[in-house]
């Protein structure tokens, strides 16, 4: 009986956790928002003429925390058989904490959501830095691999996440 009033982690259910991060517990805010106007709600779609732009990101921790922000692409070529698992979208380093991705350093450019095949999850993930330009540029864009990347920076954990879907517009779907 107890466990129908478990709320159920968006995130697990999106298989975002599983696929390109392990079980966390989000311990800081991160409020991303397309166009000053269209918020990112887990699992919910955005079409990908809505997100040409890179996002304001707001990260709520402590001033003296740095932060980095990872977007990612974990269902390519399509979702049913994701074997270019991940594409790297944007990375932005050196976030101070209670201020926005704009105050960091991006060390990878934003690149727009593209899905040809199917519905892609699109994953913003933040994780708490050691320290100031701790955090290595990766090699490629291709199969990126997030859970590497953290351990190789010394990220630990993911303190925040969200993530959305996306496929391509047909013509009668664009507005």
């Amino acid at each position: 009986m107890a466990s129908s009033h478990r709320t159920l982690n968006p995130l697990v259910v999106g298989r975002v956790v599983g696929d390109v991060v392990d079980n966390f517990s989000p311990s800081v805010n991160m409020c991303v928002t397309y166009n000053s106007s269209k918020q990112v709600y887990n699992g919910h779609e955005l079409f990908p003429s809505s997100v040409t732009t890179k996002p304001k990101v707001d990260v709520s921790g402590d001033m003296r925390s740095f932060f980095t922000l990872i977007m990612t692409d974990p269902d390519v070529p399509g979702p049913s058989d994701p074997y270019l698992r991940e594409h790297l979208h944007w990375i932005v380093t050196d976030i101070p904490g209670t201020t926005d991705s704009s105050f960091g350093k991006e060390v990878v450019s934003y690149e727009i959501p593209r899905p040809n095949i199917g519905i892609h999850r699109f994953v913003f993930l933040l994780f708490k830095q050691r320290g100031r330009q701790t955090v290595a540029c990766p090699t490629s864009r291709h199969n990126f691999n997030t859970r590497s990347f953290a351990h190789e920076n010394n990220l630990g954990s993911p303190v925040a996440a969200v993530f959305f879907n996306c496929q391509r517009e047909t013509a009668a779907r664009r507005r």
